[in-house]
């Protein structure tokens, strides 16, 4: 990929030195908030496995049809992102209010770069707002989602790219069901995130991965990623690689499976 031609200033407590995922995402998405130890293990990888890059642009436009779906078709208006990661284009507020005007959004994340950008983007945004918090802290999350949202209405998880953060599949699935027990009937969950690598390459990237970003991560099977949504009624197509999470008309050509695999579930 293209070098960024210059590096943004970095926000006070930001670690340069050492690669962190939000930012090696979005240089594979073609952002400019990132570093040279960012590309260089963005590339890394990237030399490993090429395919990477598809598999987390595949993750984003996951987020487009997923959220543009729930706002739609399924009158959801509130929505609550975890581990929004730094901010792109077509961010889930800027999606969910082309579809209804009226939607709100709670960010939340704890990562010093992410908070700076968030905050910058949302300055002046009524519809959108931010919370400085570890997604662990369940409580305090809620808490301060609960002061924009109201909670005793459906509201839309997304959680996209971060539970592999967490190293325990047992804790990270009793955070997702954590808070989807919380929240009222009607609300849905939309995850995305890595399946096992199953060739060489990938699992060769993957190592790279943990070798060098700050926060490791951990791949999981398919049947960790379907529990995550035990007790909730998936849409269909079900659990599927991103790509073929109901591609648009306008996605012509053949559509190639990517690691990241992803799902929307219905609270009953």
């Amino acid at each position: 990929m293209a070098e960024t031609p210059a590096d943004p200033p970095a926000p006070s407590g930001v670690d340069t030195t050492v690669a962190h995922s939000a930012r090696v995402w979005n240089y594979w998405l073609g952002g400019r908030d990132n570093y040279p130890v960012d590309r260089a293990l963005g590339d890394s990888i990237i030399e490993a496995y090429p395919q990477i890059v598809e598999g987390a642009r595949a993750d984003r436009e996951f987020l487009r049809r997923s959220v543009a779906h729930l706002a739609g078709a399924e009158g959801i208006r509130q929505f609550l992102d975890i581990g929004t990661g730094l901010p792109t284009h077509d961010n889930t507020h800027e999606v969910a209010r082309r579809a209804a005007p009226d939607a709100r959004v709670v960010y939340v994340d704890n990562d010093p770069m992410v908070i700076a950008h968030a905050r910058a983007l949302l300055a002046g945004e009524e519809a959108a707002s931010f919370v400085d918090a570890d997604l662990r802290d369940r409580d305090h999350v809620l808490r301060a989602a609960a002061e924009e949202l109201d909670l005793d209405r459906p509201v839309a998880l997304t959680v996209l790219g971060t539970m592999g953060h967490i190293t325990s599949y047992e804790e990270a699935r009793g955070i997702v069901r954590g808070y989807m027990d919380a929240l009222a009937p009607g609300s849905f969950l939309a995850l995305c995130d890595l399946v096992l690598p199953d060739s060489e390459a990938e699992q060769e990237a993957l190592r790279r991965w943990n070798e060098g970003a700050a926060l490791p991560y951990r791949a999981h099977s398919t049947e960790e990623m379907a529990g995550y949504f035990d007790g909730l009624e998936l849409l269909d197509p079900g659990i599927v690689s991103a790509t073929r999470w109901r591609p648009l008309p306008t996605e012509v050509g053949e559509i190639r499976d990517v690691e990241q695999y992803c799902g929307v579930a219905r609270k009953p």
